[in-house]
């Protein structure tokens, strides 16, 4: 059994291996549905359920005679019959009543797909958690309980609470959508009046003035060379990884000494004053990549394909394990940039800004590092 992102180019180029009677390749969209690939070449589309206690499986057609979409359409019908048939106080559950599936994939998605940059993670977070729990069920059938059972299961499951709260948020929003939508039969926001759950495990990491040596010493010797400039320049500037690995020389006015970030998180241009350090350090860079990249506008161009990297993990780990802190994050990098200015003394409104943060409460968890600074201050004050 194997689980892929089935498309109908794939189905199409199934084969069974020779050593196998037939194999089962299961699509990532609907739980249960599945192409059954037997030796004979013959393949079915299939769909595994459970009723009664009792797993049970039925075929839905030809995989060569009919499409994917429709035999997810298929599906979709026949798991709301089940479910409608087990619960017949639902109502709402007949076969033309739109799913949360249908409407999360074939609505939602391609709406926020339009102005969301983190699209992706949603993307994410239906496939792997809501399709699987409430995917079946008709929008206007789901209930308050049915999202805390499945907040229930993913806390038996040890999801982290981050995780679980940004689902809670996800269907909150694309039930607002729904409503303002006017999807058929739906009247209440089933999520709207389910609290968070606590989050008391934020992990926040600041590099100490030692750890600073430590790490750009071992990012120096890097076999990833950019790493040497790519580690500096987030600490100097605070910003988002991918926002530096993006990053352009046009976008650099150097005689205003800023850097334009023209694709933020929040979707704003966002403009970050570059001081003496990260010039200099610009400047060392400039000059290099006019002998070794010439013609390329990225800061830190990829030198095998000429375009942003796509990830810098595996270097990255091998310097922070050199440097002695293992468990310091890219993410953290950020971080020691708004310690180093709330040691320095600068409020909480300048880190806010220079983040580019658009509430000051997400800011205002550095606010504890301002007060151990100041208790430090008053230790200078001894009457004996």
């Amino acid at each position: 059994m194997s689980v892929v992102r089935l498309s109908e180019a794939v189905v199409q180029q199934l084969i069974c291996p020779p050593q196998r009677s037939h194999f089962e390749v299961y699509d990532l969209q609907i739980r249960g549905l599945y192409v059954d690939v037997q030796r004979s070449g013959r393949m079915a589309y299939r769909l595994r359920y459970s009723q009664d206690g009792v797993k049970r499986h039925m075929t839905l057609g030809d995989a060569r005679l009919i499409t994917l979409d429709e035999a997810r359409q298929e599906a979709r019908a026949r798991l709301r019959q089940l479910r409608a048939s087990s619960d017949p106080e639902r109502n709402l559950l007949d076969v033309n009543a739109l799913s949360v599936e249908e409407f999360f994939v074939d609505q939602y998605l391609p709406y926020v797909k339009t102005y969301k940059r983190s699209w992706g993670t949603d993307e994410s977070m239906i496939r792997n958690h809501i399709l699987p729990q409430l995917g079946a069920q008709a929008m206007a059938a789901v209930r308050a309980p049915d999202i805390a059972r499945m907040v229930q299961s993913m806390k038996e499951k040890d999801f982290a609470p981050g995780t679980i709260n940004r689902m809670l948020v996800l269907l909150r929003y694309g039930y607002k959508l729904a409503l303002r939508w006017k999807v058929e039969g739906l009247e209440v926001n089933p999520a709207q009046d389910l609290k968070n759950i606590k989050n008391d495990n934020k992990i926040e990491r600041y590099l100490t003035p030692e750890q600073t040596v430590a790490l750009m010493a071992a990012v120096r010797e890097s076999e990833n060379p950019a790493l040497q400039n790519i580690v500096p320049f987030l600490i100097y500037t605070g910003a988002r990884k991918r926002e530096a690995l993006d990053a352009r020389w046009a976008d650099i006015d150097w005689q205003q000494s800023s850097w334009k970030i023209p694709k933020t998180k929040s979707g704003k241009i966002r403009h970050v004053p570059l001081s003496t350090g990260a010039l200099e350090l610009l400047g060392r860079m400039r000059a290099w990549s006019g002998l070794k990249a010439p013609g390329s506008d990225l800061l830190f161009p990829n030198p095998r394909t000429g375009l942003p990297f796509v990830s810098i993990y595996y270097s990255w780990d091998t310097a922070r394990k050199q440097a002695g802190v293992p468990e310091l994050r890219i993410h953290d990098l950020r971080h020691s940039f708004a310690s180093f200015l709330v040691n320095a003394g600068r409020s909480l409104y300048e880190v806010q800004e220079l983040l580019g943060h658009a509430d000051i409460r997400t800011t205002s968890r550095y606010a504890h590092l301002k007060r151990d600074r100041l208790m430090e201050a008053v230790q200078v004050i001894r009457l004996e």
